[in-house]
C-alpha cells in the first residue's frame, strides 16, 4: 500500500496569507458533490474532471461547500496541487441553543479534522456559513473555532460571516475568533445596486484577511436563454468583471471562490427558464 505525502506551511500574518513563506492570494471556486447525470453521487472520474476544470480556470484552491466531501476529494486535491477549504454543515436554520445540536456539530468537525489533517491540501477549516449574529450562535461557533484550533493548530479557521447592510460594512462578532473572514456577497445579482459593494469595503477595515467565499450570477446557456440582461451570459460575465475590478486593489481581500463550479439541481428555486432551477458560477 502506498500514499501521497506532502509538506507545506499555511499561516496568517495580520491581513496577509502565506504559503511556505510566500504571499498567497486564494483564486478558487466553490464546489458541490453533484453531477448533472448521476446527481449526488461521487465518482473518481467526476472528482478528477472537476479539479481539472478548476486548474484550467487558474484556481489554486477549492471551497468544498457546505459539508464534508468524500475523503477521495481531499486525496486528489493533494495530487492536483489544490488547496482546500473544508467545511461542516452549520448553516441557515441551526438550533444554536440546543446542546445536542452543538455536540453534533462539534463531533462532525472533529471527525473531519482527524480524517483529513494529514492531507497537505487542506489549508482551512470552516466552521459555518451564513448565520444570524445572535448570542447563542456566537457561543456555538466560537466553541467550534476553539475546537478546530485544539485539534489542529497548524491550519487556518474560517466561516462565511455577515455584512451589516444598514451600515454598509462587514460586521460580525464571530470574525474576532477566525483567521479568515468569509463573505458571501452577490452584488450585481441578488443585490442589483453594485455601488454598495465598494462602499461596504471602504467602510470596513478588518485586521485579518477577507475571502469572498461566494459571489456570482446565474445564466441560461441554452438556445432559449436571453442574449442580454439578467440570466444572459454577457450579464454574468459583466458581474464577474465588476467584482474583480472592485476587489483586486483592496489590501485586505485575499481571495475569492465564486458560486459555483457546476450547475446543480435544487427544489428551493423555480427560475423562469426551467422547471427545476440550476445555479452556476
Amino acid at each position: 500500500m502506498s500514499d501521497r505525502v506532502g509538506f507545506r506551511a499555511i499561516e496568517r500574518r495580520g491581513r496577509e496569507l502565506y504559503l511556505n513563506d510566500r504571499p498567497l492570494w486564494l483564486r478558487g471556486i466553490s464546489v458541490h458533490e453533484d453531477d448533472d447525470k448521476l446527481g449526488k453521487v461521487v465518482t473518481e472520474e467526476d472528482l478528477r474532471q472537476r479539479y481539472a476544470h478548476a486548474k484550467e480556470m487558474g484556481c489554486n484552491f477549492v471551497r468544498l461547500a457546505h459539508y464534508p466531501h468524500h475523503e477521495r476529494a481531499v486525496e486528489l486535491a493533494d495530487e492536483f496541487g489544490l488547496l482546500v477549504w473544508a467545511e461542516i454543515p452549520v448553516y441557515w436554520a441551526i438550533d444554536f441553543a440546543n446542546p445536542a445540536t452543538e455536540r453534533d456539530a462539534r463531533n462532525q468537525l472533529i471527525e473531519l479534522i482527524r480524517r483529513d489533517r494529514n492531507r497537505a491540501s487542506v489549508a482551512i477549516w470552516s466552521v459555518g456559513n451564513e448565520n444570524a449574529d445572535t448570542d447563542a450562535r456566537l457561543a456555538f461557533m466560537r466553541g467550534l473555532a476553539e475546537t478546530a484550533r485544539a485539534e489542529d493548530p497548524t491550519r487556518l479557521i474560517a466561516a462565511a460571516c455577515l455584512v451589516n447592510h444598514a451600515k454598509l460594512k462587514i460586521e460580525d462578532r464571530l470574525a474576532a475568533h477566525l483567521d479568515i473572514i468569509g463573505i458571501n456577497e452577490y452584488y450585481g445579482w441578488y443585490d442589483e445596486d453594485f455601488s454598495e459593494l465598494p462602499k461596504i469595503l471602504a467602510n470596513s477595515q478588518p485586521d485579518r484577511p477577507v475571502v469572498i467565499s461566494e459571489t456570482g450570477a446565474d445564466a441560461d446557456i441554452t438556445e432559449k436563454g436571453p442574449k442580454e440582461g439578467l440570466f444572459s451570459e454577457d450579464y454574468q460575465a459583466e458581474v464577474y468583471e465588476k467584482q474583480i475590478s472592485t476587489l483586486k486593489d483592496l489590501d485586505f481581500v485575499k481571495g475569492m471562490s465564486p458560486w459555483i463550479l457546476y450547475d446543480f439541481r435544487t427544489e428551493r428555486r423555480q427560475e423562469f427558464f426551467s422547471a427545476v432551477s440550476t445555479e452556476k458560477a
